[in-house]
């Protein structure tokens, strides 16, 4: 009898409804490629041929390599999107390769996890048997997805779709389609590289110490986070609750204190 594989067919349809999605982060990785200085491989050394990428492509020079490009990207259109994945960068990778791992391989990843969620919500008898032949547990969608292998071919499918939908399209247009989301992502990375790195999880063994360090600290009079000024208040309160000096240390982290607080009373501490 013949074995379907209805997962990968699933993880195929999810790639389908998705596909506005990958074009427009398509776009969105191009944004500021026109920008960028042009590459080409020079007695085996990569050098700027003396144009930006842009300039290149307005003048309708192709700014792939048949030395480093890749065979079904030749054809390209020069100035379109694939004729950019067909160039290299100031390293001597290919741009195809760069998109794969910032583009289709999230996204794709991503669609697997979503076609494995619909499953297991949908089709539940065979989600748990797949997971079953897998050896994986069903409740964990992503060692399903991991184990079954259909990122791979997935990603083959992806890119088609990519280059299939931006085939001709200019680098230009593409750039300016993918701006405003170019922006969105931006605005993404800023956020959370702002974001403040979450608290450590403290070990079990300072069960004790933490418990007289919060209750000194609530004790204290200290500002909440407690800022440098406090910091030999605080000390104080901590050593009048017991707490050892490498207690101190430990339990520091673990409590709303500005960093520039623990330094202070790290150095009072070593000073001793």
């Amino acid at each position: 009898m013949f074995d379907v594989d209805w997962m990968g067919l699933l993880t195929r349809e999810v790639l389908r409804e998705r596909g506005a999605a990958l074009i427009a982060e398509s776009c969105a990785w191009a944004v500021g490629l026109s920008d960028r200085p042009h590459y080409r491989r020079r007695s085996g050394r990569v050098a700027p041929s003396g144009l930006t990428v842009g300039e290149r492509a307005a003048n309708g020079q192709p700014l792939g390599g048949a030395e480093d490009g890749r065979v079904d990207l030749e054809d390209a259109r020069p100035g379109s999107f694939p004729d950019a994945l067909n160039m290299i960068g100031p390293d001597g990778r290919l741009e195809a390769e760069r998109f794969d791992d910032e583009v289709l391989v999230p996204f794709v990843a991503e669609t697997c996890r979503v076609a494995g969620e619909r499953a297991r919500t949908t089709r539940r008898a065979d989600w748990a048997e797949l997971a079953h032949d897998l050896g994986e547990d069903p409740a964990d969608v992503a060692d399903v997805v991991r184990a079954g292998g259909w990122e791979a071919p997935l990603r083959i499918d992806a890119e088609h779709l990519v280059l299939a939908a931006l085939r001709d399209v200019p680098l230009i247009e593409a750039e300016a389609e993918g701006l405003p989301l170019s922006l969105v992502r931006a605005a993404e990375a800023a956020t959370r590289a702002a974001a403040p790195a979450p608290a450590p999880v403290p070990d079990d063994s300072l069960a004790g110490a933490l418990f007289l360090a919060r209750a000194a600290l609530e004790e204290s009079g200290c500002t909440v986070p407690v800022r440098p000024a406090d910091a030999d208040l605080l000390l104080a309160a901590l050593g009048d609750a017991g707490l050892e000096p490498d207690e101190v240390s430990s339990v520091l982290p673990h409590l709303p204190v500005e960093e520039q607080t623990i330094t202070r009373i790290a150095a009072t501490l070593a000073q001793r």
